[in-house]
């Protein structure tokens, strides 16, 4: 170390110019994955129309009543065949009009309502004949029990003209809408590899109609991821799944599942889910995760876990050689519930008025969701490859 006059001199660092280019360019990329996270949206229309609820259950007041409420869409009127349960919610909502019946609600409807369909999927077939033709409608997940009756549904909604959607809302949700916007950006490059893992436990006895139902983890659960696959990679040419129920839960059927997506032999694509596992938060998990030749992205859907209160959602992604593939987290503007009801019920109102000429959830591709979840409970019955002992 030179010296001069007393004083220590320190050679000047010079910045090796590829690492200073590196640096640069990881400095623009992340600035630049920032600002596209920060301008994903969910679908407004430009003059929100009135809706009008029929069903008054948990799911209205927990996501589809703050949601609207959040967005400014005018909520005109709700009904219930209980009676006097659309009322008690409608008091305490401040919803101006209750009614007792659908057909009272449907007569009282202005023509250029929404209608909000949030009844179990028994119940659909009941209440579409009810609505005027070509009416506008949302129908709450899963369109039927069965593909038989989705067909039935799909093909009631042709004959009437109705201009339904399916609310298979976790396609809207911030952390998605976010993880699209980097697709978009670039940061995925070529995309090989979706997991998704849902290792929590979720109260089964808050949905008293699931208690009988012959269907339920992929039906009522996993829908919602297959249905959020199909959105990125389109249908996959065909689906392994083994469905399982829990000594736990043993009057249920099936809350446990794995299923195995064929995009063919440069793609990963599966779903896991255990519903009943009731251990410490240190071992509960809920994500999706996407990877690809330029990076990664995880979103975690914080509701599954200590459903309902849940916890916040995340987001976070990774480029793939750059900082040691370090994960970065971006902020998320809001939760899966209530906040993509959103975008389901923007995606509709925005279809209706004309603003966008595509409707993603639509009753159509909504029967293509229903028939992946069918081909997944086949394959589930089917009897497994024998080892060849």
């Amino acid at each position: 170390m030179k010296t001069e006059n007393g004083h220590v001199i320190i050679p000047s660092q010079r910045l090796d110019p590829v690492q200073q280019t590196s640096d640069t360019q990881a400095q623009n990329n992340e600035e630049r994955y920032r600002q596209a996270a920060e301008a994903a949206a969910p679908p407004r229309p430009r003059m929100a129309r009135p809706i009008v609820i029929l069903g008054a259950g948990g799911i209205v007041r927990a996501a589809h009543l703050p949601a609207y409420a959040k967005a400014g869409f005018p909520v005109i009127a709700i009904a219930d065949s209980a009676s006097g349960k659309a009322a008690e919610l409608a008091l305490e909502k401040n919803i101006p009009h209750a009614f007792n019946s659908i057909g009272e609600a449907v007569r009282f409807a202005p023509v250029d309502a929404i209608f909000d369909v949030a009844v179990p999927a028994t119940q659909i077939m009941n209440i579409l004949p009810q609505l005027p033709s070509g009416a506008a409608v949302l129908i709450q997940k899963p369109m039927g029990e069965t593909l038989d009756e989705a067909r039935l549904i799909r093909d009631l909604c042709r004959q009437r003209g109705l201009v339904a959607a399916v609310n298979f809302q976790l396609r809207y949700s911030p952390n998605n809408l976010a993880a699209v916007a980097l697709h978009r950006a670039g940061l995925l490059g070529d995309l090989h590899d979706i997991e998704v893992q849902v290792r929590t436990y979720t109260p089964w006895k808050l949905w008293t109609f699931l208690a009988t139902a012959p269907r339920l983890e992929i039906l009522y659960h996993s829908i919602h991821y297959l249905d959020l696959i199909r959105s990125w990679l389109g249908n996959p040419a065909g689906v392994y799944a083994k469905t399982v129920r829990n000594p736990q839960s043993a009057t249920l059927a099936a809350t446990k599942s794995s299923i195995l997506l064929d995009y063919g032999e440069w793609k990963r694509v599966f779903v896991v889910t255990n519903h009943g596992h009731d251990f410490s938060s240190e071992t509960q998990r809920s994500f999706v995760q996407w990877e690809g030749t330029g990076g990664a992205i995880r979103m975690d859907m914080g509701v599954n876990l200590a459903y309902p209160k849940g916890v916040p959602d995340t987001l976070a992604y990774a480029e793939r050689g750059v900082s040691g593939g370090q994960w970065k987290t971006l902020p998320v503007k809001g939760n899966w519930f209530p906040d993509a009801f959103v975008g389901s019920m923007g995606a509709l109102q925005s279809y209706v008025e004309g603003s966008t000429a595509e409707l993603p959830i639509g009753f159509e591709s909504a029967y293509e969701t229903m028939a992946l979840v069918e081909a997944a409970y086949r394959s589930s019955a089917r009897q497994a490859e024998p080892l060849p002992l």
